[in-house]
């Protein structure tokens, strides 16, 4: 009777020792938010930490609010899978993909985990929406769509005496297949002659570069994440041909490269913060968010560059002359 009555008591304490126990465990979850980044180099970096600071900036802040599970395929197609379906199976909250390859990679393991891009240039050629108006699916982003155009009239305002212009880029990343096509219609319609060297991964930017280098009177490269983490291989080989390089954003040119007219990688990661805001708060879909696109560039000129290869900068054009950090 004793053991009864003690049993009887018990069983009170215990529901309330579970159910206090699963209460904290309720509230220590927090809401998770992959990133799965296609490589390292300062765009794709800096992109990432403007999604990251913009977040804070709106309260959400890792480790407190929110758990941020960040992952970097290192340009490994084998990783990105591999990444996308551990996202997929710890069923985060939001996934952050920075750059075509690993938007593709999310977008084709899942179709309920809301999926925001950034640094991918062409959301419909890489067949992740439907259209950049209406995506339509679980998919939306930012586009790093580059103004090709006044690049490739920058590069002439530089090189006015260039009458073959040479274009490098990696032949499997389809934002850099679209840049250089675009790139070839408006170097041909103004009466130029355009060629191409195309590489398959990185341990061929050097070679590619010496085949180029004697071919062509400057360089254009678009935002290519390849060639923009190994642009040291390629000043060194057109700082010995003294060819100019025009690249597809300002880090390519810090390191290496000549000149552009270009995004901010790290606003345009802000900018891709504030549609992930949206999102957490319940107030939008990524089908019914259309691709938003920077409406402000910005000129980045090397200078160093400029007076080893004998570029002379414009007076106009000379207040965007980086300045040296070291």
């Amino acid at each position: 009777m004793n053991r009864t009555i003690r049993i009887l008591i018990a069983l009170p304490v215990v529901l309330i020792l579970i159910l206090t126990a699963a209460a904290c465990t309720a509230g220590d979850q927090k809401t998770t938010i992959g990133i799965i980044q296609y490589g390292e180099h300062p765009a794709l970096d800096a992109a990432r930490q403007g999604f990251i600071d913009s977040l804070k900036d709106e309260g959400y802040v890792d480790g407190d609010n929110i758990k941020i599970d960040y992952q970097n395929a290192q340009f490994d197609q084998s990783n990105l899978s591999t990444i996308s379906d551990r996202f997929v199976s710890n069923k985060v909250d939001l996934v952050l993909a920075i750059a075509t390859d690993a938007a593709q990679a999310i977008a084709g393991k899942t179709k309920d985990i809301p999926i925001l891009g950034t640094a991918i240039t062409d959301y419909v050629t890489a067949g992740l929406v439907k259209s950049n108006e209406a995506p339509g699916g679980n998919v939306s982003g930012t586009t790093d769509m580059n103004p090709i155009k006044e690049q490739i009239d920058l590069l002439l305002k530089l090189v006015p005496d260039a009458g073959t212009i040479g274009v490098l880029y990696t032949s499997s990343e389809d934002n850099s297949v679209l840049q250089a096509k675009i790139a070839k219609e408006i170097i041909e319609a103004k009466g130029l002659k355009y060629v191409e060297v195309t590489i398959t991964n990185s341990n061929e930017v050097q070679q590619a570069t010496q085949s180029i280098v004697s071919m062509c009177d400057a360089i254009y490269i678009p935002t290519d994440n390849v060639f923009a983490s190994a642009m040291p291989l390629v000043y060194g080989v057109t700082k010995e041909s003294k060819t100019p390089v025009i690249c597809g954003e300002a880090n390519m040119v810090k390191n290496g490269g000549l000149a552009t007219l270009g995004i901010d990688y790290y606003n345009l990661g802000y900018q891709t913060g504030k549609m992930a805001v949206k999102v957490l708060k319940g107030e939008a879909k990524p089908a019914d968010m259309p691709i938003e696109r920077q409406e402000k560039f910005d000129y980045a000129i090397n200078g160093e560059v400029a007076e080893e290869i004998g570029v002379e900068i414009p007076d106009d054009l000379k207040e965007y002359i980086l300045k040296n950090d070291n």
